[in-house]
């Protein structure tokens, strides 16, 4: 599929058209992933940032947020609960926090390894040989999104950073042999069909392991607070169209589209996705990770959210996999 052909099916809002794209995208994923699920229990363990970008609530002149951080004891003690819960992938994520130093991550992440546990880092733009030390260490998968290809775009959502580093940083993730995810929002203000196309035509450009496709929502203590959430039907295209061109990438259906649509998680599962990513953060904290508003499930605790998604899987007909081979 060209760029053109990209374009086409995100320009069309004939139902036959959007019914094929999504039953094309479903057969893709059989094909090439299968019907397994794999599951990444995501730890939130601060919600500092350094950066400020204009749609995201952990940015830096959020005053309004009630600010934490997980010492290096709490997030093991998280790890050790993704274990006990039988998720083989640990995503540790955070907002781009320099309080926490690479050679402490580093032994962290060496504690982590012993428990026989995938690391999956997500915590922003770093060098060339902190990445080095982070790969060392034993961490397996790095997620970076950039957001949107268009750069004078990126430049107006990220003051101060460049899509340039954020596409460099992806490509020293590459060198050092991470598995590498990266991913966009869908229906951010001044974002176009064609933008959207080049994004998709830029997953396939980096041959990514792992691809989030989730819609904007306006936080309201942000810039962009007065716009309007993305809509699902954009999002599930986008993400289909990843599926058809992408082929065997891992695909999360994303708690962003689970909120903005009660049944969001299932119809991406429908449409392309073969990943579900469980919060195993511990209650406290998640509502203080305010990327966007009004997040679903941040009251639930780990054993539920792990026993949701497992359910949600067997509705489909899925399986949830144990194996940590993807």
């Amino acid at each position: 599929m060209n760029k053109e052909e990209i374009f086409s099916f995100l320009n069309s809002d004939k139902k036959h058209d959007i019914d094929q794209l999504f039953s094309r995208a479903d057969q893709a994923r059989k094909d090439f992933v299968g019907d397994a699920i794999h599951l990444r229990g995501i730890i939130e363990f601060s919600n500092y940032c350094k950066r400020n970008c204009a749609y995201c609530g952990l940015r830096r002149d959020n005053k309004n947020l009630k600010r934490y951080r997980m010492d290096y004891p709490e997030i093991f003690r998280h790890a050790i609960k993704a274990k006990d819960l039988k998720i083989p992938t640990v995503v540790l994520q955070s907002g781009e926090d320099p309080w926490y130093k690479i050679d402490k991550l580093c032994a962290l992440i060496r504690e982590i390894k012993k428990l026989g546990l995938v690391v999956t880092l997500s915590i922003g733009e770093c060098s060339y040989a902190d990445y080095k030390k982070l790969r060392k260490a034993g961490a397996d998968r790095y997620l970076l999104r950039f957001e949107t290809s268009d750069p004078k775009l990126y430049k107006k959502l990220k003051p101060g950073c460049l899509l340039s580093t954020r596409l460099s940083c992806l490509k020293n993730l590459k060198r050092l042999g991470f598995e590498t995810g990266s991913g966009v929002m869908v229906g951010l203000p001044g974002q176009t069909d064609e933008s959207l196309a080049d994004d998709i035509m830029l997953f396939k450009k980096f041959k990514l392991d792992m691809i989030g496709v989730g819609p904007f929502i306006p936080h309201p203590h942000t810039p962009l607070a007065r716009n309007k959430t993305g809509t699902l039907e954009k999002v599930l295209k986008v993400l289909a169209l990843t599926r058809i061109v992408t082929k065997n990438t891992n695909i999360p259906a994303t708690t962003a589209v689970g909120t903005i649509d009660a049944l969001g998680r299932q119809k991406a599962l429908a449409c392309g996705a073969n990943v579900l990513m469980p919060n195993i953060t511990d209650a406290k904290y998640r509502k203080l990770y305010q990327i966007y508003p009004d997040k679903i499930c941040i009251s639930e605790d780990a054993l539920r959210c792990r026993g949701c998604v497992e359910k949600m899987a067997r509705a489909l007909g899925r399986t949830i996999v144990s194996g940590a081979n993807l």
